[in-house]
C-alpha cells in the first residue's frame, strides 16, 4: 500500500498569534494614506469651486464644463442659475456650478 499512497506527516506546531498592533498600524496607514491621497484634495478642490462661484459677477467671461465661452450677461444671486452670452444674439441660461474657470478679460475677442 504504501507504494501508491504517501505516508501522512503531522504538521509542525502553530506559531503564536503576534498581538494586535501590527493590524492596528496597517490600519492608521491606510487610513493616513487615504486622508492624504483622496480625501484631503477633493476637499480643497470643492473649496476652491465654491469661492470661485461666489466670486463670479456680472462681465466675467467663463469657460464651462462642456467648452462653452461666454460672457455673463445676468446672474441671479438667490437662484443657481446664469446668463451667458455666447455671441452677439445668442444667449444661453447655465447653473452656476457648470463654470470651471473664469478666464482673463479679451478672452473671447482672441479667440
Amino acid at each position: 500500500m504504501s507504494l501508491f499512497i504517501s505516508t501522512a506527516h503531522a504538521a509542525a506546531p502553530a506559531q503564536p498569534a503576534g498581538g494586535g498592533l501590527d493590524i492596528i498600524f496597517m490600519l492608521l496607514a491606510f487610513g493616513a494614506i487615504f486622508y492624504f491621497m483622496i480625501y484631503r484634495p477633493q476637499a480643497k478642490r470643492v473649496k476652491e469651486h465654491k469661492n470661485l462661484m461666489a466670486a463670479l459677477s456680472k462681465g466675467d467671461e467663463v469657460l464651462t464644463q462642456g467648452g462653452i465661452v461666454g460672457k455673463i450677461v445676468k446672474i441671479s444671486d438667490e437662484k443657481d442659475f446664469m446668463v451667458i452670452s455666447i455671441s452677439d444674439n445668442t444667449e444661453i441660461t447655465i447653473q452656476k456650478a457648470a463654470v470651471s474657470t473664469v478666464l482673463p478679460k479679451g478672452t473671447m475677442k482672441s479667440l
